[in-house]
C-alpha cells in the first residue's frame, strides 16, 4: 500500500473516502468539512472486547502524517500485547483528571476545619484545631497528596511529640483522622491509614500518667490571699471578677462573660445558660451576700452594658486579665515555681469541700462537672441549690475570716 503524502493529503475533500496512512494498519484521514483538513482515525479489534473501535489521533494538518503515524504505531504494539489503547487512554485521563482535584493534606485539612469549625464550642477550640496542624503536621505532610499518603508517613509526622507531648500529639492524630475520613468520603481515598499509626509507635504514657493538675493556692492560704488582694475600697474590674469567681468556685469564661439579665438579685442566683457552659447545661449558682456586693458596686461602673465585666470596647474581658492579675500580684501556688492559675480557684474549693465534711454530690455539682455514669446522671432531677447555697456561704466565710483554724476543723453534716 502507498503511503500516504502531504500533496495528497492536503487536497482531500468533503465528502470523499478517506485516505489510507500507509506503514500502520487501520489508519486512516478522514475528511473534514474543509478542503485540506481531516481527522485521523484508528481503526482496530479490540482485544478485550472483540469489537472494531475507531480511535481519534488528532485532526490534520495539526497532526502531521508522521505524528499520526507513531501514534499509530504505538497503539498497534499495545493491541499486540492485549491492551486496548483506548481503554487505557480513557484511564490515564481519568487518573489525570483525578490528580487534578486530588487534594494535597493541608487543603483537605482547611477544607474540613471550615465545614466544622460551626460545631465547635468556642473560637480557641476553633484556631486550636487547626495551629496545632500547622505546627506539627503541615511542614511535614501538607503539600502531600491525600492518597499518597500512608500511616507511617503519619507516624513520622507524630513521632518528634507522641511522647514528649502525648496529649497533643493525640489531638493531633484525631484531627488528622477526622481530615483523612473526610477524604474517604469524598472518594479521593478508600479508608483513612490514621488509625493504625499507635502500632507503629511507642507505647504513650497512661491517662493517669499525663495529668497535669492547674498551679492551684492551697484553700488555707485563702484568706490572708483574700485580704492582701481585695482589701480596697474601690478595687479594679479585674480584682473584682477575680474574687467573684473565686466565690461562686466558676470558671473564667463563665464569670468574664456574666450578664446582668443572668442575675437574679432577688433570690441571689446566677443562671447561666447552656450555650455558655462547657457542658452544654445550664447552671445555677447561689449567690452570699458578698457576691451581691461585688455585683451592686459593678453595676454602677457597668450599668450601660449588658455585661458585667465588660472591657472599654463592650466585650467581654480577656482571660489574660485575671492571668496577669495573678502574675502581677505573685500569687504563689502549690506547684513550685509557677503562679496560680484562675482554673486552680476551683481546686482549691473542691479540696476544702472534702477535707471539711461536705457531700461529694454538693461539691461537684457546684462545680457544674458533669456525671459521667448514665444510670447515675438519669436520677438527679435536682441541682441542690439551697443546700449548696449553705456551702458556698461557708466558703465565703472563710475567704472573708481572715481566721481557717475553725473552719479547718469544721465538719458538716451529710445533706
Amino acid at each position: 500500500m502507498a503511503q500516504l503524502t502531504d500533496t495528497k493529503a492536503r487536497n482531500i475533500t468533503p465528502n470523499t473516502k478517506p485516505l489510507a496512512a500507509g506503514g500502520v494498519s487501520g489508519l486512516y484521514l478522514f475528511p473534514s468539512a474543509t478542503r485540506g483538513k481531516g481527522k485521523w482515525i484508528l481503526r482496530f479489534i479490540s482485544p478485550a472486547t472483540g469489537r472494531r473501535r475507531d480511535m481519534g489521533l488528532g485532526t490534520y494538518p495539526e497532526v502531521g502524517i508522521a505524528a499520526a503515524r507513531k501514534a499509530g504505531f504505538e497503539a498497534r504494539l499495545a493491541i499486540q500485547q492485549g491492551t486496548d489503547p483506548l481503554e487505557a487512554r480513557r484511564a490515564e485521563e481519568a487518573e489525570r483528571r483525578a490528580r487534578q482535584e486530588m487534594p494535597t493534606f493541608e487543603r483537605a485539612a482547611r477544607k474540613v476545619h471550615a465545614e466544622l469549625k460551626d460545631g465547635f464550642r468556642n473560637a480557641k477550640h476553633v484556631d486550636q484545631w487547626l495551629n496545632t496542624l500547622e505546627a506539627y503536621i503541615f511542614p511535614v505532610l501538607g503539600t502531600r497528596l491525600v492518597n499518597e499518603l500512608r500511616a507511617s508517613d503519619f507516624a513520622e509526622a507524630l513521632k518528634p511529640i507522641w511522647l514528649s507531648k502525648p496529649e497533643t500529639a493525640s489531638r493531633v492524630r484525631q484531627r488528622c483522622d477526622t481530615v483523612m475520613k473526610w477524604c474517604a468520603a469524598q472518594d479521593f481515598i478508600m479508608a483513612s491509614p490514621v488509625g493504625v499509626v499507635g502500632k507503629l509507635l511507642a507505647k504513650q504514657p497512661g491517662k493517669r500518667e499525663r495529668v497535669t493538675h492547674h498551679p492551684a493556692v492551697p484553700w488555707r492560704d485563702l484568706p490572708s490571699l483574700a485580704q492582701r488582694l481585695f482589701s480596697d475600697d474601690r478595687p479594679s474590674a479585674g480584682k473584682s471578677m477575680l474574687e467573684l469567681l473565686i466565690l461562686t468556685a466558676t470558671r473564667s469564661g463563665e464569670v468574664r462573660g456574666m450578664r446582668w439579665d443572668e442575675i437574679d438579685f432577688k433570690s441571689a442566683t446566677w443562671t447561666i445558660p447552656a450555650s455558655r457552659m462547657k457542658a452544654k447545661q445550664f447552671h445555677r449558682v447561689p449567690l452570699p451576700p458578698r457576691t451581691i456586693e461585688i455585683l451592686k458596686r459593678q453595676r454602677k461602673m457597668a450599668a450601660e452594658s449588658s455585661l458585667v465585666f465588660p472591657s472599654r470596647r463592650n466585650t467581654p474581658l480577656s482571660d489574660m486579665t485575671l492571668t496577669k492579675l495573678l502574675r502581677d500580684a505573685e500569687v504563689s501556688s502549690d506547684t513550685p515555681g509557677r503562679v496560680a492559675t484562675a482554673h486552680g480557684f476551683r481546686s482549691a474549693f473542691r479540696d476544702w469541700a472534702s477535707e471539711n465534711g461536705y457531700p461529694r454530690d454538693l461539691a461537684e455539682r457546684a462545680l457544674a462537672h458533669t456525671i459521667r455514669n448514665s444510670t447515675e446522671a438519669a436520677y438527679h432531677r435536682t441541682d441542690l441549690l439551697e443546700q449548696r447555697r449553705k456551702m458556698m456561704e461557708d466558703w465565703e466565710r472563710l475567704l472573708l475570716s481572715g481566721r481557717i483554724t475553725e473552719f479547718g476543723e469544721l465538719k458538716k453534716s451529710a445533706i
